[in-house]
């Protein structure tokens, strides 16, 4: 079927016509001419194209150009630009649009976006689990005079680097402009704090 042919009539009143048009018609470069072409015909006063409704709206003066002689001049317009490829996009470009568009949802999706956090804190948190296992342990020596105590030390660092990573947010934006509002949290924090070095001392 020839594009002229998917040109639809929906609505039609003297000096005023809307078009159902075809997919071809609402790609954006093709828009673009469309448009601008039917607004330099004669009597043509104003042109809308709705891309998402594939509607093509047209008021024009029908004391100067009739419904038929406008029609005709469509129809030789539109033959004009899918002789210029106009409606026709690459295959290349087609499908690397579609890619894009893929890639661009899985990327913003909910399931994408949660994959990506965990992996951040993973990382982050093996990170910091280096960290304290090379000043926590304070080497090999450490672990082979008192492998138990070691352990738990190592343990204590890690939770606590993770308490103070899950609760970061709150701490900066919460906690330290509001101290007094959140004091029950400070005591825990210092108590925390205090169990941990604590339990750091050398036993007698």
């Amino acid at each position: 079927m020839s594009i002229q042919k998917k040109f639809i009539v929906r609505h039609r009143e003297y000096g005023h016509i809307r078009f159902q048009i075809p997919d071809e018609c609402v790609r954006e470069t093709a828009a673009r001419q469309l448009v601008d072409k039917i607004s330099h015909l004669d009597a043509v006063d104003r042109v809308q194209l709705y891309r998402k409704a594939k509607k093509l709206s047209i008021r024009f003066n029908e004391a100067r150009c009739n419904f038929k002689q406008l029609a005709k001049a469509l129809y030789q317009l539109i033959t004009e630009l899918e002789a210029e490829g106009c409606f026709v996009e690459s295959t290349g470009v087609s499908k690397g649009r579609a890619r894009q568009k893929i890639g661009q949802k899985i990327k913003n999706s909910k399931v994408s976006r949660w994959f990506s956090d965990k992996y951040k804190a993973t990382k982050e948190t093996v990170q910091a689990a280096k960290i304290v296992t090379k000043v926590g342990m304070k080497g090999p020596k450490a672990l082979i005079n008192d492998p138990e105590k070691a352990i738990i030390d190592f343990l204590n660092d890690v939770l606590t680097l993770y308490l103070i990573k899950l609760h970061w947010t709150r701490i900066t934006q919460e906690w330290i402009p509001r101290p007094f509002v959140h004091r029950y949290e400070w005591l825990a924090t210092f108590y925390m704090f205090y169990l941990l070095i604590r339990s750091r001392r050398p036993q007698k």
